[in-house]
């Protein structure tokens, strides 16, 4: 039976449904020799008699009464998978598993609300990770895409920038060195730093930026939630090298200032990233065009005051 073959199911099912190998074959746009090899060799890889004839009529053995009730429960299987794949093709529906680094996470839900209003189809699943994590995940195609800032190294991965995004240096309002203009990283040596965990976008970014001016970090905790950093920059535990979207709201409530350093904030981009030799499904392909299209519209912008 597990060589039966859906012609064969499909031929057998038209052919019990008529009782009469001419009016199947006509049905199905086959000659009537090609049916009855059809019936034959279903019946060789069940092993039991489906169909007898009597005189000039068929007959359905019980084997064949059974066997008609299975092959139309496989017929509509196959139905409903085809129904279901021609609405994925039509509107861009089914599944999207999407990896995001966890400072996304400040405005990735309003840039997925905005793409649900025209694609209610999608299913979109979302993973917060920090970077090391998310590309792990899109290299074992746990996800389809995966949105970073800087995108992937990998020349294996395709990456598609769609907006900006700014790092600076974070503190308390009451920070001594808010009163100073134009500090250099040196200036920023013997004080007390707050830093991500290592495999984190952000502080990727930071130890690039850092590299050669700033060799070693006075008393650096380290932290892997964004949350908590911000809660221990808000208690004077020390400055924090952070992405300006994960403090708006705290910059906004005066929680939280920023720094004036020389070349700040960094500015690097948001980027959708997926595998070269990934196929797209129409729903991935759609939320790609999205991001580029109108990303840099949900992505906080480069030009609060404080940041500048």
């Amino acid at each position: 039976m597990k060589n039966a073959t859906f012609r064969q199911l499909k031929t057998f099912e038209t052919v019990a449904r008529r009782l009469s190998f001419s009016r199947a074959a006509e049905e199905l746009c086959l000659t009537q020799p090609a049916v009855s090899a059809q019936i034959k060799q279903l019946e060789e890889h069940v092993g039991l008699v489906l169909i007898e004839q009597l005189g000039k009529k068929l007959y359905l053995t019980p084997a064949g009464h059974e066997m008609l009730e299975q092959a139309r429960g496989i017929i509509e299987q196959f139905r409903i998978a085809e129904t279901a794949m021609a609405r994925m093709r039509e509107s861009a529906g089914g599944r999207l598993k999407v990896g995001l680094i966890s400072a996304g996470s400040y405005f990735i839900p309003e840039t997925i609300a905005a793409f649900s209003k025209s694609h209610a189809a999608v299913d979109l699943e979302m993973h917060v990770s920090n970077r090391e994590e998310v590309l792990r995940q899109l290299d074992q195609n746990a996800i389809d895409l995966a949105i970073m800032i800087g995108g992937s190294q990998d020349t294996s991965h395709v990456n598609a920038a769609f907006a900006q995004h700014a790092f600076v240096l974070a503190c308390s309002p009451t920070h001594p060195l808010l009163a100073s203009a134009s500090l250099s990283l040196q200036d920023l040596t013997k004080e007390n730093f707050i830093t991500r965990e290592r495999g984190s976008d952000t502080r990727r970014v930071m130890d690039e930026v850092f590299a050669g001016k700033i060799e070693s970090l006075a008393n650096a905790l380290e932290i892997a939630s964004t949350e908590t950093i911000k809660h221990a920059v808000m208690a004077g535990m020390g400055i924090s090298f952070v992405s300006a979207q994960t403090i708006t709201l705290e910059l906004k409530a005066g929680l939280i200032d920023v720094l004036d350093v020389v070349d700040f904030p960094v500015v690097e981009s948001w980027c959708v990233v997926h595998r070269r030799d990934k196929n797209l499904t129409t729903a991935a392909a759609a939320f790609k065009a999205f991001l580029l299209e109108c990303g840099t519209a949900h992505s906080a912008p480069l030009s609060d005051p404080a940041l500048t």
